[in-house]
């Protein structure tokens, strides 16, 4: 099937069921994503069956302590890494603290790193920070109009005094796709390693991590269809050089050594179930595959074609007015579907408007204060945020293209 099934797709979430939600589209995907029901009752088994310290011999806790295994090694293998270099925590903005603190650990003064002004604020303000113990942080500048990052510009701040560049996959304001695996390459060319924020990307698809080449990527399973849990890719060689930020006696391994605080048993085990929705899209749409990593690029395409082609109506819409400022590219193919737009009305006011269309929205800064006032948009009222995924229905999408005529 080369065609997204949209009404199989949207059968596998509760919501599009729910009464309470009847009515309503749903744009504000970006901040958090409804989820798929095999997470639900993987969740809801947990807590029925198995909400026991796990890992202990008698049966609910075997197979508690399995189901949290399953969810890693299910997940590595979709993403194309080995299940020891893949974490769970609580959020990632948690994650990517207890990362900064491991590298002011390991970097001395006088070492720089690279961060960006177009991501959001978790992957960027715990970096910045660092300045206080004597590393040098450096900036790499979007370009005011448009939004995007430049290689060219990465380049001219770029040597071998840098240690780490810190980039966002995706950014969740002007919706840029960064080229990971050049990004990496260039780092790499200096001796530098990067942290790759994942999580404006993985939505559209989980990621193929090994082919994208970084050293740390980061996203959070509530964006993509599953429980409130941070999940952290860290390369073999970079976590076995950082310092352990776990227990001592957990220090031998690797997906402990960046999770200070005790797991939650049941998100973890629960994350199974986004493996298992993403296996039975394949299964749906395919012919079988026994390799999971070619499943979830098969996937990810499946995904990102449906949401390229709904997303066209809505950029058509939005270039035809003169009394708005999209945020990023206008053009299909070049960025994903969360799309920012400014005008003279305040953005919350906007997004409260849109309810009494059945629309909803978000208006607002969304944490990447940097970004919006780098390209001359005052934080605070901010932006409108429009943002999709591959569940969105195209009538949705006309419904949103009707409010936003009444609306704007």
């Amino acid at each position: 099937m080369s065609a997204l099934d949209i009404d199989f797709i949207r059968s596998q979430f509760p919501a599009f069921s729910e009464p309470s939600l009847a009515g309503q589209a749903f744009f504000e995907n970006a901040g958090g994503s409804y989820t798929c029901k095999q997470v639900v009752d993987r969740l809801h088994r947990f807590y029925r069956e198995r909400k026991v310290q796990p890992y202990a011999p008698y049966e609910a806790s075997r197979l508690g302590g399995e189901e949290m295994d399953e969810a890693r090694s299910r997940l590595a293998a979709l993403m194309n890494i080995h299940s020891d270099e893949l974490s769970f925590g609580p959020s990632t903005s948690q994650n990517t603290y207890v990362l900064a603190h491991a590298f002011g650990q390991m970097l001395s003064a006088g070492d720089a790193i690279i961060v960006t002004d177009q991501d959001h604020e978790a992957n960027t303000g715990v970096w910045r920070r660092l300045a206080a113990q004597g590393i040098e942080v450096r900036e790499w500048h979007v370009d005011a109009e448009s939004g995007q990052l430049d290689l060219k510009t990465l380049a001219s701040i770029l040597d071998e005094s840098v240690k780490l560049v810190c980039f966002p996959h995706c950014s969740n304001i002007v919706g840029q796709e960064n080229p990971v695996a050049d990004i990496a390459r260039m780092a790499h060319g200096v001796g530098a390693v990067t942290c790759t924020d994942g999580v404006s990307m993985a939505p559209h698809g989980l990621p193929d991590i090994h082919a994208l080449g970084t050293d740390i990527y980061l996203f959070s399973s509530y964006k993509t269809y599953g429980p409130h849990q941070g999940i952290m890719f860290v390369a073999r060689d970079l976590a076995d050089r950082l310092p352990n930020q776990a227990h001592f006696f957990n220090s031998d391994v690797r997906y402990k050594r960046f999770t200070p605080a005790g797991p939650d048993h049941a998100q973890i085990a629960a994350c199974a179930g986004m493996a298992d929705y993403i296996d039975l899209i394949h299964k749906h749409h395919f012919a079988p595959n026994a390799d999971a990593a070619a499943r979830g690029r098969a996937v990810r395409q499946l995904q990102r074609d449906h949401e390229d082609l709904i997303l066209a109506p809505l950029l058509d819409y939005l270039r035809s007015r003169n009394d708005i400022r999209i945020l990023g590219t206008d053009k299909v193919g070049y960025r994903v579907p969360t799309v920012a737009v400014h005008s003279d009305k305040p953005a919350p006011d906007l997004a409260k408007r849109l309810v009494q269309h059945g629309v909803m929205a978000g208006g607002g800064d969304f944490y990447a204060v940097r970004l919006i006032e780098a390209m001359g948009v005052k934080s605070d009222p901010g932006v409108l945020r429009l943002s999709f995924v591959h569940y969105t229905h195209a009538d949705e999408v006309q419904k949103l293209i009707t409010a936003l005529d009444a609306t704007l």
